[in-house]
């Protein structure tokens, strides 16, 4: 098989349509596409349709997906949360939700898995517990319940698979094949899985393959499951390799959204930022 190219940013943001749900990782990891969500901005995307995995509440995923929001990309969001975790409220999603531009599909965490783990294994459903009594079940009237077919008398909720259209995250690195390494990180590959199209940035390439050394091979998402990606180093700002996130620039992202002014100024100064990617 030949290696999975790669392609400028600017390209791999064309190959997101407006109008695509896409799935983004909660950002405990250097795994949030900053430099991709940005080039989406840049290209005016629009009417994207987000589901977090299972929340963007972490500074760095919750900062990119209130980009988006803010610069007018999404129509809609599942979620869990979106929030910037310690340092409060994503200031555009609340905005957006409040005026009624941004439609929220509540969910948890345990049903976001659920949905992705059906899409990824080709099944229409997954069964789970938890939810019933919960409001939540009045509120997604997609999610069902019904009768355990093996044991009467025990309702089960089942929800609907997740088979986003595109699936996007950061990799710190990728070998001369396309294979992508997220080392113990199950929500990528997961994501990959239950996605049709699968669109990485990595900060690296190394020479040879990941398949070669098996102390590798299992933190490996294999390069079938890539459809194409980009080389751009830092690409997962404001979140860093060593997995440690540039708070000062999350605080500065956060004191200018708080106004639609200082929002538009942030924006035209960060999205015109250009990442030096490789193709």
């Amino acid at each position: 098989m030949a290696p999975v190219p790669f392609i400028p940013l600017e390209a791999l943001a064309a190959m997101v349509p407006d109008g695509a749900t896409v799935t983004v990782n909660k950002g405990d990891e250097a795994d949030v596409p900053m430099a991709l969500a940005l080039a989406l901005i840049r290209r005016g995307a629009r009417r994207l349709h987000l589901i977090t995995l299972p929340t963007a509440a972490y500074p760095a995923s919750g900062m990119m997906v209130d980009l988006l929001i803010g610069a007018g990309c999404v129509r809609s969001v599942e979620t869990s949360g979106i929030s910037l975790h310690e340092l409060g409220a994503a200031p555009r999603f609340t905005r957006a939700v409040t005026s009624g531009r941004v439609q929220v599909m509540d969910a948890t965490c345990p049903a976001v898995y659920a949905g992705l783990q059906a899409g990824a294994k080709g099944q229409p459903f997954a069964p789970l517990r938890g939810l019933i009594g919960s409001d939540l079940l009045r509120h997604r009237r997609d999610y069902r319940v019904i009768d355990n077919p093996f044991a009467t008398g025990d309702p089960v909720v089942v929800v609907p698979a997740i088979n986003a259209d595109v699936a996007m995250f950061h990799v710190a690195q990728v070998d001369a094949e396309g294979n992508a390494w997220i080392g113990r990180d199950r929500d990528r590959l997961l994501a990959a899985h239950a996605a049709q199209t699968v669109l990485i940035t990595a900060d690296a390439q190394v020479p040879g393959s990941y398949f070669d050394d098996p102390g590798m091979a299992a933190g490996v998402i294999p390069a079938l499951y890539i459809d194409a990606m980009s080389l751009v180093p830092g690409g997962c700002w404001p979140m860093g390799l060593d997995g440690r996130v540039d708070l000062p620039a999350v605080r500065r992202y956060l004191q200018a959204a708080q106004s639609d002014e200082g929002f538009d100024r942030y924006l035209l100064d960060v999205a015109s930022t250009q990442w030096p990617s490789v193709a």
